[in-house]
């Protein structure tokens, strides 16, 4: 018997969902909140009650990752890695590490300033979507379709100028059905997939009213899937794809904190359970 350890600092269905697979499988299951845990540099592993393998599991995508760090720092086996966190975490280090390996992605483009980002725009032309390069459940990302919206846009980030609102990620749009895809890889694997469907607006993910639809993997999905999640350093992730038009599949996102509730009643294959089996063969090997 192994002992899993689920940290998270909003408790949520999934975080229950892998409490419970854990449990059902025979392994001692512990519930850990980031937000009251305390670690210094003199910490030992010891001093915790992390079992023998955690699964970082936090909404915040930087108290999650500085969790992970700690947790490297006292040498407890995380999933996923550090490395894998901060590089999906970040739109831009995630999409240049996808085009990087060869797979299809949305030409994106970099600007560090919202003179150079206008200029960027004005040369290429309009619609372009604009992305924050930290965040997740679409908050942020919108269609730039004309100068008056991009004005309207880059004023309230230099008002605001957070360090990350200097970093202009503007992407194309994509022609595609009022749809995305997300499969769900466990070690390279995919395990499971969905359609994501707008529920009428520009976006579609399911934390924003997206209905999400069960998809059948194909050949194409797979082969996708377990490129992109070679490239980010594997473990769980959620791959996002798009249908373009003309190019076919592209991977536009890749998440590594990954939900998963909505997908899990409807997929063949038991998420949380795998998801569990993956960690602790991680420590066995």
């Amino acid at each position: 018997m192994s002992k899993v350890c689920i940290v998270f600092d909003r408790l949520r269905t999934e975080e229950k969902m892998l409490h419970k697979e854990a449990s059902e499988l025979g392994h001692d299951a512990v519930l850990l909140d980031a937000k009251i845990t305390q670690i210094n540099t003199d910490s030992n592993r010891e001093d915790y009650d992390f079992g023998d393998v955690v699964l970082e599991r936090c909404v915040s995508y930087f108290r999650g990752l500085h969790f992970t760090s700690s947790l490297e720092f006292l040498n407890v086996p995380v999933l996923n890695k550090f490395e894998v966190a901060n590089i999906c975490g970040n739109k831009m280090f995630m999409t240049l590490l996808l085009k990087k390996n060869n797979i299809p992605t949305p030409k994106t483009y970099f600007s560090f300033s919202s003179d150079s980002a206008a200029e960027n725009l004005e040369k290429v032309g309009f619609p372009l979507v604009i992305k924050p390069v930290i965040g997740s459940w679409g908050r942020g990302v919108m269609p730039l379709k004309d100068k008056d919206t991009m004005e309207a846009v880059f004023e309230i980030r230099d008002i605001t100028d957070s360090p990350h609102d200097r970093i202009y990620y503007l992407q194309e749009l994509i022609k595609r059905p009022p749809r995305d895809i997300r499969v769900i890889t466990v070690g390279d694997e995919p395990i499971a997939a969905m359609y994501r469907k707008s529920s009428g607006g520009f976006k579609t993910n399911v934390a924003l009213g997206a209905e999400p639809e069960i998809c059948e993997i194909t050949k194409e999905m797979e082969d996708l899937a377990v490129k992109s999640s070679k490239a980010m350093g594997g473990g769980i992730l959620g791959i996002d794809m798009m249908e373009d038009e003309d190019k076919g599949l592209i991977v536009h996102e890749v998440n590594n904190t990954v939900e998963f509730k909505g997908l899990a009643k409807v997929a063949q294959r038991n998420i949380p359970k795998e998801m569990i089996e993956f960690a602790i063969n991680h420590v066995r090997k």
